[in-house]
């Protein structure tokens, strides 16, 4: 190593950073009375250099140095308190944990290092979809294309959905949302220690050096293949990267998913014990470095008023529980972007309880089919990686999570599913073909509705956790995405395109602002109204379980008028549903979850449909065609008396 020269650093921005003249930039936090400094590897583990910093180094409790001589591609780096060896939290790269370790356990030694800032973005920006544009999918990126029938390269990592992509473009996805994509820890210990700290000096003497990979393993209770923890969250996590650049692989994966009109939203988790400040400065990071589109928070401490009147995420999706909109948004004010997004629970566990036709839920499902907020977007799932998948939530009753090896005590205890008449598997083509209408039916809630809808990997084509409802320690087949189920579920794959691309030419299915039940494009029809056995009559009592809901809107070519009625009926008996009658326009099927029979009379304008037992029917507004008038006898009589004249 070249002699390193030590001067007077910048206390901000804190970790390490390369400067443009190829010195490094050292800045660190001590609130105690002990020594700090630098330790510096080469060849991995090999300790090289031990670097103090002096009284002359510290503004408040920051000390920071630059330095020269550090060749930032040969060496890595970790910071010292006493004898206390502690990882850079700032640290844009980690090292130490590029292969994903499934059920290896042994203690890791991790050290900071750096990335290189240069990337060529190939003109491409982030897209600033609005809310009601969106078409969301949340994934894991390990299991997402893991499992052997991903027919990807590069399977389990950021490259493999780059791989994807042609498959989330068709599918009619506009924005994906990544679970923990961050460094973190897979090992679950038996006693746990802060992420920050990895080893004292005594322990990296005798066994680091002495070769770490032959040391014994420590104790383990499982694997952790979510991230819901403590985590380096600066760096993306280096073994989901194919190559050896993480940080580089992660932007060709913004880039590509970005020049096909693709966001990205990362989810972060944030325990208790987390600063706030450092929370803001890791959401900065990932939006400068990374052109993240939007965050998904969580965490019960995390600061989201002083995140969403943040300047720079002043165009970033903000999405959480919650929010105190009367500090973001004072007196009448309102966002000119709207960024921000509520991800709530309750249209999950309505539509299921709806779905499987429980006592009292038709108020709750005509509430979340036009719930829109004119501050947020709202964010729509029927299922999400706490609980069922699509596929099991209509085939089990009860949660079967005995493989996480904790007496099936963990996961969601109430999943509001329903098994259609047998737990698990079956061969029963009667109950197949339920448990298929089924998962019709919720989609065809999911996509209907006036949110934004999102959907998690897999259900689209009927992927199955074999009623594992929280496989969150499952790397294996249980909880990746079994690929195999496009040709399964065929069916059910084509009817998620088949809504999707119906809600993108039908605007009147996503608005982006309230309905209020009044005529206000013009047309003689009220935006929303609400129909049954009678039309523009609808009980809502607790025993009903069926409802039409009418849409009338303007077109996709912005002019002409738009008509959508939506035949709900979760009831086990079928029912009729009278239609209203519009003017130059007939009922027409445009989709449904079984046939139903569709009567209409183009004559006298009226019609009704007679709808099974748990199956969805929408229509549409089909114009009539102009008639032609009829020509009178005096006028035959005329024309006949003209070609007789003609004829002499």
């Amino acid at each position: 190593m070249k002699k390193l020269k030590l001067k007077n650093g910048q206390p901000y921005p804190l970790g390490a950073s390369l400067k443009a003249d190829g010195s490094i930039n050292f800045s660190m936090v001590n609130n105690t009375h002990e020594e700090c400094g630098i330790i510096l590897y080469r060849n991995g583990v090999e300790q090289k250099e031990r670097i103090l910093f002096d009284k002359d180094h510290r503004v408040g409790n920051i000390f920071c140095a630059q330095i020269e001589g550090i060749d930032s591609t040969r060496y890595e780096y970790n910071f010292f308190v006493g004898d206390k060896v502690l990882v850079d939290q700032y640290a844009k790269r980690i090292v130490g944990n590029e292969k994903w370790r499934g059920g290896e356990f042994k203690r890791l030694f991790l050290r900071g290092s750096f990335c290189d800032d240069t990337f060529d973005w190939q003109g491409t920006t982030r897209l600033g979809i609005p809310y009601s544009e969106s078409v969301m999918y949340c994934l894991n990126v390990r299991g997402f294309t893991r499992h052997g029938s991903s027919k990807v390269k590069n399977k389990g990592t950021f490259a493999g959905i780059i791989e994807k992509i042609p498959y989330l473009k068709d599918l009619g996805i506009n924005a994906i949302e990544l679970m923990p994509a961050y460094e973190f820890e897979e090992c679950e210990w038996e006693n746990a220690e802060s992420i920050a700290m990895t080893h004292t000096i005594e322990y990296q003497v005798s066994h680091i050096d002495a070769n770490i990979e032959n040391s014994e393993p420590d104790k383990a209770k499982r694997l952790n293949c979510w991230g819901y923890k403590e985590a380096f969250y600066f760096a993306p996590k280096a073994s989901y990267a194919a190559d050896s650049d993480a940080c580089a692989e992660f932007k060709r994966m913004v880039r590509e998913l970005h020049k096909n009109g693709i966001e990205i939203i990362m989810q972060f988790y944030f325990p208790d014990n987390i600063n706030q400040g450092y929370i803001v400065e890791i959401l900065k990071h990932w939006v400068l470095e990374y052109h993240i589109d939007g965050f998904h928070l969580k965490g019960e401490r995390v600061p989201v008023t002083l995140i969403a009147t943040e300047p720079l995420f002043a165009q970033t999706k903000i999405m959480c529980r919650d929010f105190k909109l009367h500090e973001i948004y004072h007196d009448s004010e309102s966002p000119q972007y709207k960024t921000l997004g509520y991800y709530r629970d309750e249209f999950m566990y309505d539509m299921r309880r709806y779905l499987k036709s429980d006592y009292g839920m038709l108020k709750n499902f005509q509430y979340h089919m036009r719930n829109y907020h004119s501050m947020c977007g709202i964010i729509n799932y029927v299922t999400n990686y706490y609980g069922f998948t699509l596929a099991d939530l209509v085939s089990y009753d009860v949660k079967h999570n005995e493989a996480n090896g904790e007496n099936n005590a963990d996961g969601a205890e109430q999943n509001y599913s329903w098994n259609c008449g047998v737990e698990g598997p079956s061969r029963k083509k009667a109950i197949n073909k339920m448990r298929h209408t089924q998962m019709k039916n919720i989609l065809s809630f999911l996509f209907l509705s006036q949110g934004t809808p999102l959907l998690f990997a897999g259900d689209e084509f009927g992927n199955s956790q074999n009623g594992n409802n929280n496989c969150y320690c499952q790397d294996n087949e249980t909880g990746w995405v079994d690929w195999r189920g496009l040709a399964k579920n065929a069916d059910i794959h084509a009817y998620v395109k088949e809504l999707i691309a119906f809600r993108r030419v039908h605007p009147i299915t996503h608005l982006d602002d309230t309905m209020s039940m009044l005529d206000r494009f013009g047309y003689g029809y009220p935006d929303l109204s609400y129909h049954s056995d009678e039309a523009w009559n609808v009980r809502l009592d607790g025993n009903n379980r069926h409802i039409g809901i009418m849409y009338c809107g303007r077109g996709l070519d912005g002019e002409s008028a738009d008509y959508l009625y939506i035949a709900s009926n979760m009831h086990w008996d079928s029912h009729r549903f009278a239609l209203p009658s519009i003017a130059n326009f007939e009922w027409a099927k445009a989709l449904e979850t079984t046939e139903n029979m569709l009567v209409v009379d183009s004559e006298k304008k009226t019609g009704y449909i007679e709808v099974s037992p748990r199956s969805v029917t929408v229509l549409v507004g089909k114009k009539l065609p102009k008639p032609v008038a009829k020509k009178t006898q005096k006028t035959v009589a005329k024309k006949k008396t003209e070609k007789e004249n003609d004829g002499r």
